[in-house]
């Protein structure tokens, strides 16, 4: 009884060294996840979109495999501060990976799916307005106007009655803006999130057509409202 008594004694060292270097890392990680996540959104709050951005990435680096919805979460946070900080094209890379991932996902929560929608429509209506700010031909930022439309058009229908008429001003300020004259556009207040996106320094978006898109009060100047809610 004394040797099982003192092997059970002995074992205790090597179960806590099992736990640190096994479920306890998890945990660790976990806990370091959340307290940069804190601190990434005050500076959001705060304003200071690299401090912002930079603890989202930290705080993904850190996050386990299995938290899926979490990191879902963070990469939608951190494409709201990127395209405060000028990083418009690789958030609006990102919000499309993104939205591809939880369409795919049967089991994604469904309002992480409308939020991450209607934040990659909001990227593609200020893309647009960027693109032809800078010049480029109508072939070039047709299909990219055109993709913020079909996505507001499908969060129109998928509103409730509370919703639906803020959704159907979204659509028309993408038709609106479609339809702008140039000289019409330029005499418009360029949205801050375009700033600083200067020419040069924005990347041609993907020309990857909506999968499975399903089939007008507020002004173009005024745009469709990006969607702030938080993580």
């Amino acid at each position: 009884m004394r040797t099982v008594a003192l092997l059970a004694w002995l074992l205790i060292p090597l179960a806590a060294v099992g736990y640190h270097y096994g479920p306890g890392q998890r945990e660790l990680a976990l806990d370091e996840a959340r307290l940069i996540l804190v601190a990434a959104d005050q500076a959001a709050l705060a304003g200071q979109w690299a401090a912002a951005a930079n603890g989202y990435d930290a705080a993904l680096a850190k996050l386990p495999d299995d938290q899926r919805d979490t990191i879902r979460k963070v990469r939608l946070e951190r494409a709201k501060v990127w395209m405060k900080d000028g990083k418009l094209p690789e958030a609006r890379a990102d919000l499309e990976a993104l939205v591809e991932d939880l369409t795919a996902d049967p089991a994604a929560p469904a309002q992480l799916l409308t939020q991450a929608r209607r934040v990659l429509a909001w990227s593609q209506y200020l893309m647009t307005w960027l693109m032809r700010l800078e010049g480029q031909p109508r072939a070039e930022w047709e299909p990219e106007i055109d993709s913020a439309r079909q996505n507001y058009r499908l969060l129109a229908e998928q509103a409730d009655q509370t919703e639906r008429p803020a959704a159907e001003g979204d659509l028309e300020a993408a038709i609106r803006l479609a339809r702008l004259d140039l000289e019409e556009l330029q005499g418009l207040p360029i949205p801050s999130e375009c700033k600083n996106c200067k020419s040069g320094q924005c990347k041609k978006p993907s020309r990857k057509p909506m999968k499975n898109p399903t089939t007008d009060s507020r002004s173009a100047g005024s745009g469709p409202p990006p969607d702030d809610s938080g993580s």
